[in-house]
């Protein structure tokens, strides 16, 4: 396919930092989802993450932007990207510092260059869709001072998702100016979004110049740019790992929706459908895995269901699960712990992992 919009001032940022706490126990802070395969489609999710945009740049275009202590299952896992395209962060500290670090070492080196900002840990089913946008995207920003996100049309009223509010009238084909960014709504309100037809959920996936990104962090998170501006002759050099690591504890722990995409009046969207998910939780797992005829769905190689229906099943490849009689369940067993959880109650996974933190022992978490 001919990437009209992609030249070799194009490049990719897979933000892979995240610690994926509601899918406890098999992400944990050591070995957080995007390290794992979730699904049981034979590839971990930053692994599917890399193959998607290696079909709109090349390899050396693309950057892994993950925490310190990721950094070695990132090679392990990606070998084929270069050391110095795996950048480490010395602390986490949300979205901003991660896209402005990012954002200003590909300043510093290529002025002119656009680049799109995506999550390791997403699920996109129909790529050949994700690259058009993707293509769109680039197009836009090249001709136009504008920052994009893609927001995915809405296909239910999903309260664990945020939302986005854009005008009718399109300004560029695909291309809409946003009104509003929303929190996740409660079920009602979710529920008006959906039927009011101009609100699409927000993916989390940015297209922009580098440029224009710059000058967002200048207006809208000043302490920020001074920062990272300051120092800007340091990145791309020896010196660049320790200059990070003076920044980044004085950078604000703010996201990037927060912090500049809520404030901007130049932000875009292009509303898209390309089988997306942001596999928040075990529901959104059992949501796109394949079922059986009584909709239960399994990860494990072992597992023999008896009278049960509806539920998501994860399980060691060499252990043997026998499921009976339970309805609307998330079973995960792990070689050190067991989650038998109601699926209604998958948002509170958090809290419980909080408890086993508080009364048992970090070693679990």
């Amino acid at each position: 396919m001919e990437h009209k919009n992609v030249n070799n001032h194009t490049y990719v940022a897979i933000m892979a930092g995240g610690i994926g706490s509601r899918f406890w126990p098999v992400s944990r802070t050591t070995f957080p989802k995007q390290f794992i395969d979730i699904l049981g489609m034979g590839k971990t999710l930053i692994q599917q993450t890399l193959d998607r945009f290696l079909k709109i740049v090349p390899i050396e275009n693309i950057y892994i932007v993950t925490s310190n202590e990721y950094k070695a299952i990132v090679k392990e896992q990606l070998p084929q990207v270069a050391e110095e395209n795996i950048i480490g962060e010395p602390f986490r500290k949300n979205t901003a510092p991660c896209v402005a670090y990012i954002s200003f070492k590909l300043y510093q080196k290529d002025p002119k260059a656009s680049l799109i900002v995506a999550p390791a840990d997403h699920l996109i089913l129909n790529e050949h869709k994700f690259i058009e946008v993707c293509d769109e995207g680039l197009g836009f920003v090249n001709k136009h001072d504008g920052l994009l996100t893609i927001g995915i049309k809405p296909t239910y009223p999903n309260t664990g998702y945020g939302y986005i509010q854009h005008e009718n009238k399109e300004v560029a084909p695909a291309v809409h100016k946003v009104k509003t960014f929303t929190e996740k709504p409660n079920k009602e309100l979710a529920q008006t979004f959906i039927d009011s037809g101009d609100f699409l959920w927000n993916s989390g996936i940015f297209i922009w110049k580098v440029s224009h990104i710059v000058e967002a962090f200048r207006k809208y998170l000043p302490e920020m740019y001074e920062l990272f501006m300051a120092d800007l002759d340091k990145f791309n050099t020896p010196s660049e790992k320790n200059t990070i690591q003076e920044i980044y504890p004085q950078c604000t722990n703010i996201s990037i929706d927060f912090g500049i995409m809520e404030k901007a009046n130049n932000v875009y969207v292009i509303p898209a459908s390309f089988g997306w998910s942001d596999l928040g939780t075990w529901n959104s797992a059992w949501d796109n895995m394949e079922k059986d005829y009584l909709g239960n769905a399994v990860a494990g190689n072992n597992v023999m269901i008896i009278d049960a229906t509806k539920c998501v099943v994860h399980a060691p490849e060499e252990k043997l699960v026998i499921l009976q009689g339970l309805e609307d369940f998330i079973i995960v067993d792990t070689k050190d712990a067991l989650l038998i959880c109601h699926k209604e109650k998958e948002q509170d996974i958090k809290d419980y992992v909080a408890e086993v933190k508080r009364n048992i022992s970090d070693k679990f978490l």
